[in-house]
């Protein structure tokens, strides 16, 4: 959860209901029924345009991959292997998404209405959304290598 008030605590009771059939639930603002309040464009487009890649290259479903809004079961954090994360900024979420998923356990977005601080600057950065591109990129190819290494020993 954001601290800056962009995650509404109102809304934590839609995440605890979710957690009881999943293993990590996400607050999303990209489901049926989630929004963004107050953001401009460019920030709608980079964060919707960063979900798309991320969906594209890891072949995953999640909707809203880099949101914060979360709730992880213990058993999750301890199942996958955190001490291995190479990521530090925003990717971080996405990363973690990931890892849950290939661990073999469930992810589900419920919609929140994420709301645009009022006071601080994003963290966001050129130097972060370069991070979150080359990562995202190299976890895509490398899944990739990996599915067409194991389709070709089963073609031998």
């Amino acid at each position: 959860m954001d601290a800056d008030g962009s995650h509404q605590p109102e809304q934590l009771h839609l995440l605890l209901t979710a957690l009881g059939e999943a293993d990590l639930v996400i607050g999303s603002r990209y489901v049926r029924g989630g929004s963004v309040v107050n953001w401009p464009l460019r920030r709608r487009l980079l964060s919707r345009g960063g979900n798309l890649y991320v969906r594209l290259l890891l072949g995953i479903s999640v909707r809203d991959a880099t949101a914060g809004y979360r709730l992880f079961r213990r058993q999750t954090l301890e199942k996958i292997d955190l001490a291995s994360v190479e990521s530090t900024g925003y990717v971080f979420q996405t990363d973690l998404v990931a890892r849950t998923l290939g661990a073999g356990m469930t992810v589900r977005e419920v919609p929140i209405e994420f709301i645009e601080r009022e006071r601080g600057d994003s963290k966001m950065s050129g130097a972060v959304a370069t991070e979150s591109l080359k990562l995202v990129t190299r976890w895509g190819l490398r899944e990739r290598r990996a599915r067409l290494s194991r389709s070709a020993r089963r073609t031998r």
